[in-house]
């Protein structure tokens, strides 16, 4: 439903949707199944659900926080969670944002809406830095599943 919601909020950015946090993970560093993937590039922004199979949100959080090639893409936690224990843990690990992932899709679309206007027109992010260093390139979005 969030990739439509995207679509439907017009969002021109290249998207890049992955099922599990080990996916995640394994297309952040460039390894496994996408070692020899053309174009590739760190995404401007990564849209982190907390429950995702194999390496939870919260994993991911912790590593990609913890590594100084991936902690300044801004992460967006997008769930179902209303735990508090959750949004703290999340904003504690260096989350960005943490977002109620509302019921109906309308509204979704509407969060959509605000989040590219926000992260994508609004906000400066650190500009592209050399490819070597696998840094930022602010074009590009990842959702984890």
């Amino acid at each position: 439903m969030t990739k439509e919601a995207l679509e439907e909020s017009r969002l021109v950015n290249d998207l890049f949707i992955v099922e599990d946090g080990e996916l995640l993970m394994d297309y952040l560093h460039h390894r496994g199944k996408y070692a020899n993937m053309s174009g590739w590039s760190l995404p401007g922004l990564i849209l982190l659900d907390l429950n995702m199979p194999k390496k939870d949100g919260r994993e991911v959080l912790k590593e990609l926080k913890g590594d100084p090639n991936l902690r300044r893409i801004p992460v967006v936690v997008l769930t179902t969670s209303k735990a508090e224990e959750d949004i703290c843990r999340t904003y504690d690990l260096g989350v960005n944002s943490f977002i109620i992932k509302p019921v109906s899709f309308e509204s979704l679309v509407s969060i959509m809406n605000t989040l590219k206007i926000y992260w994508f027109e609004i906000v400066e992010l650190p500009l592209k830095q050399s490819e070597q260093q696998n840094e930022l390139q602010p074009h590009q979005s990842a959702i984890g599943r």
